[in-house]
């Protein structure tokens, strides 16, 4: 039971708390406006789940003016500018943020403001933001220069911006970090897709980031979530930390390319030390002590080919170190040292708990009071340790961490504690539901004076199942944010017993598994929303998943509606087994001649009450037809060209760009992350029967597609050509330019 107990209490992710203004700062920038609006509550909650507590964006006056006296910052005029949400969205999930109010906006069109302008513009920002500052337990904590009169504070200085893409960013980051002053903001974190017409430079688009509008992490991350997990907890010891020699090295001095700097306080101590070069440190290391002035050897450090570690000296286990709720440990108590990187430490029902990173394997070393009962849990498996009474210490086996970030979690019961109290087997909860969380306590007298705390929103209903066990039934609110976590902690005689960190769910994820995806360039893909299926235009199927969030059997009724359409069963039922997915197809029939995009509901009842818009998009067996729709969500509609295998889609803006040419069957687009024909201004788009005609300044020109083969005519030469033929797999791109004002582009 003790082994359950503990791995149960080692497995569960420590908890963050939030940092105070004092606190070194790491920040993310977040340009909202180059995001659609419905990716923000996905990639904010990935964030704040790293451990990132506070985003960087600037407010675009242009972008939020998109008429001479107009000013948009609630969407109206498209999802994007609605900041307003964005503050709120903030607020909901506890991030902090670093405003940036005046222009320029770096990439993005900026408007020319006289002063008059400018100052109506700030005044319009204030009556927005000012009620939302961290005094009002806001989300704005900082506003960079002077122009805002609202309460908050200049960012910390200094500041030092590093992109997520640099191949240092790791090395640079923590020669940032070990100067423990100032802020660390983090660029192209994020994909960054540009609003149709607001690119500085017109042929911009896309601008990558270390994670795709999918959703998908690239190895470029690896840096940022480093550095996410450690200052979760590090950051609040920065300023009473300060510089020291390092004596001297055995060998003279350190090899070239690896550099360590030694940080020390009364509370926590480290030394972060970073290798540069291509071959693997591995030595001991020479540190100055910090209780005693004393040269420490730290054995067997090892740090490969462009990797840093904050290695930990002389970490307190009481509430000044790394854990804030640690009261039962004495004063001499700490960390004497760790070869892996510290990220949290957390102490209740006797056992102590700790989370490295850890590229390779290490050790740690515990200056203790008493020895540790045992046992000991190191990435979940019970092991031995070694225990030195004349100097009273442990030494603890730190295995190579294999999640994301290398990091492990280790755990050694320090004493039998005389109350405990445990969550049992809780994993997750469902948004807008009663959820159902068992607990259980030493004894029937620790249970009768115990509490559950709850964040606010939250209500618990208890139940008593025996003495020593209480059921809660936790109500979520309705409006908790999918993939967020909830902080639940028992206590009885006011002294925390157990701690619980739960993901939260919505009650099901639907998704239209036909749905098509909007493409930039080859690799970059984003789903519309609603969500959009091409079928025949004599009839198609429509395959739906739908995955059970909840840890019971859910049963769900579906129904499809749409004008004009018939669906095939009128309405189904599904029974879907805890956290499981299945799918569920429809066949769609049209009214007779319906060519084009058609609106349609599925509703969904039982395990779920929803109401999904989705669309679909009715394409003829023979020739092509033209629809339009607002797919990256900007506010600004694509013109679309569509036949049975091929799509085309357009803009009306930039020169009219052409942005996409895929293969259906294959979902394979053959335009580069820039489009075609891109250029400067606007363009008036019309559809003529099945061929779109674009009129810019001077010019005119007329797209066709038939079958495969996608024609552009225009009444001046057509801009220098971009494309040139190529095969993927068995798709073969051909390019002809039969005139200067005619070019024929076909697949097959």
């Amino acid at each position: 039971m003790v082994l359950k107990r503990l791995a149960a209490l080692v497995l569960i992710a420590l908890a963050a708390h939030p940092a105070c203004a004092a606190d070194y700062l790491q920040a993310v920038e977040f340009p909202y406006y180059l995001y659609p609006r419905t990716l923000w509550e996905r990639e904010l909650v990935w964030l704040k789940n790293i451990g990132v507590q506070t985003v960087v964006f600037s407010i675009p006056a242009g972008y939020h003016s998109p008429q001479p006296g107009e000013t948009d910052l609630t969407g109206a005029t498209g999802p994007r500018r609605d900041l307003v949400g964005f503050v709120r969205l903030l607020r909901k999930l506890g991030l902090r943020a670093w405003v940036r109010p005046l222009p320029p906006v770096p990439g993005l069109v900026s408007a020319r403001y006289d002063a008059a302008q400018q100052h109506a513009w700030l005044k319009q920002l204030e009556q927005v933001l000012a009620t939302q500052t961290a005094s009002h337990g806001g989300p704005i904590a900082y506003v960079e220069g002077h122009a805002l009169a609202i309460d908050a504070a200049a960012p910390p200085s200094p500041v030092t911006t590093i992109s997520a893409l640099e191949s240092s960013a790791l090395a640079r980051s923590r020669e940032a970090m070990s100067s423990a002053r100032g802020a660390l903001v983090w660029t192209d974190v994020e994909d960054a897709l540009y609003p149709a017409g607001w690119a500085a430079n017109p042929s911009t688009l896309l601008r990558k980031g270390a994670v795709g509008l999918s959703g998908d992490e690239h190895p470029a991350t690896a840096a940022l979530r480093r550095d996410a997990a450690l200052l979760r907890g590090w950051a609040r010891l920065f300023t009473a930390m300060h510089h020291v020699n390092l004596p001297a090295p055995a060998a003279g001095k350190l090899p070239e390319g690896v550099s360590a700097v030694e940080l020390v306080s009364t509370a926590a101590s480290a030394i972060s030390i970073t290798n540069a070069s291509r071959k693997t440190f591995h030595d001991d290391l020479r540190v100055a002590e910090p209780l005693s002035k004393r040269t420490l050897i730290v054995p067997g450090v090892r740090v490969g080919p462009g990797q840093s570690l904050w290695l930990p000296l002389s970490v307190s286990l009481g509430p000044d170190g790394l854990c804030r709720e640690c009261t039962n440990f004495a004063a001499t108590e700490h960390i004497a040292y760790a070869t892996a990187e510290l990220l949290s430490i957390e102490f209740e029902n006797g056992i102590l708990a700790m989370e490295f990173a850890a590229p390779e394997p290490g050790e740690v070393i515990l200056q203790l009071a008493r020895r540790p009962t045992g046992p000991f849990l190191a990435a979940g498996k019970p092991t031995d340790f070694d225990w030195d009474e004349p100097h009273m210490r442990a030494r603890l086996k730190i295995p190579a961490g294999t999640q994301q970030g290398s990091r492990v979690r280790i755990g050694i019961a320090i004493e039998a504690p005389d109350t405990s109290a445990f969550f049992n087997d809780l994993h997750r909860m469902v948004i807008g539901r009663k959820n159902t969380v068992s607990t259980v306590y030493s004894s029937a007298e620790v249970a009768a004076r115990s509490r559950l705390r709850l964040p606010e929103g939250y209500t618990a209903a208890p139940t008593t199942r025996s003495p020593n066990e209480i059921d809660y039934e936790i109500a979520v609110p309705g409006d908790a944010i999918h993939g967020d976590f909830a902080n639940l902690a028992l206590e009885a005689d006011g002294v925390a017993l157990g701690r619980a960190h739960i993901q939260l769910f919505r009650p099901a994820t639907i998704r239209l598994m036909s749905g098509m995806q909007f493409h930039f360039g080859p690799q970059t893909e984003l789903t519309p929303e609603p969500p959009i299926a091409a079928i025949d235009s004599k009839g198609g199927n429509l395959e739906i998943s739908i995955r059970n969030n909840s840890p019971q059997i859910q049963t769900y009724r579906l129904e499809p509606t749409g004008q004009g359409l018939e669906f095939l069963p009128p309405q189904t039922e599904v029974s879907i087994g805890p956290t499981d997915e299945r799918r569920v197809e429809f066949r769609v029939f049209p009214a007779e001649g319906s060519v084009g995009v058609r609106d349609w509901t599925l509703r969904i009842a039982g395990g779920a009450d929803l109401a999904m818009p989705m669309r679909v998009v009715l394409a003829p067996r023979t020739g092509a037809v033209v629809w339009t729709a607002d797919l990256d969500g900007d506010g600004a509609p694509e013109w679309i060209l569509e036949s049975a295998k091929v799509r085309a889609v357009f803009s009306a803006q930039d020169g009219g760009r052409w942005m996409e040419f895929t293969w259906k069957d294959t979902n394979t687009n053959f335009l580069p992350e820039t489009g075609a024909f891109a250029q400067a201004g606007p363009v008036e788009v019309r559809q003529n029967d099945d061929a779109l005609e674009f009129t810019g300044k001077g010019w005119k020109r007329t797209v066709t597609l038939i079958g495969s083969a996608l024609t552009v005519e225009q009444s001046t030469p057509l801009p220098p050509e971009v494309l040139a033929g190529e095969k993927r797999g068995n798709l073969t791109l051909t390019v002809e330019r039969p005139a200067p004002t005619r070019a024929v582009y076909g697949l097959n």
